[in-house]
């Protein structure tokens, strides 16, 4: 969720947009809900809580697909380019610290 928010975050503050934390809310919680569906998908039909990369994926793929569609049904704006900036980062944010997370416990394994 925090990710999310601070792609929101980001991407207002390089356009130079105004109320960082409100606009950031706002702008965020398209992709709040499509990740959350992602997180239900997961928890219903794999029975755990996604915090592997294969169960990130469904998470990431929901947050910018529905994220998407939820701003094109609220008059958001949903340009090429924005589509795969987001595309771009929220993989990086959703499942990077998944990655993360696997190669330290790798790491970790005695061996």
């Amino acid at each position: 969720m925090l990710l999310v928010l601070l792609f929101a975050a980001l991407g207002r503050a390089s356009h130079d947009e105004g109320s960082l934390l409100v606009g950031a809310v706002v702008t965020a919680a398209p992709f709040l809900g499509g990740m959350a569906a992602g997180w239900v998908l997961v928890l219903l039909t794999r029975r755990r809580v996604p915090l592997s990369v294969a169960d990130g994926i469904p998470v990431w793929l929901g947050s910018v697909v529905l994220g998407m569609l939820l701003r094109l049904l609220t008059g958001q704006g949903t340009a090429w380019s924005f589509i795969a900036v987001a595309t771009l980062v929220l993989g990086a944010f959703l499942l990077g610290w998944r990655l993360l997370g696997t190669l330290v416990r790798r790491l970790r394994r005695p061996s």
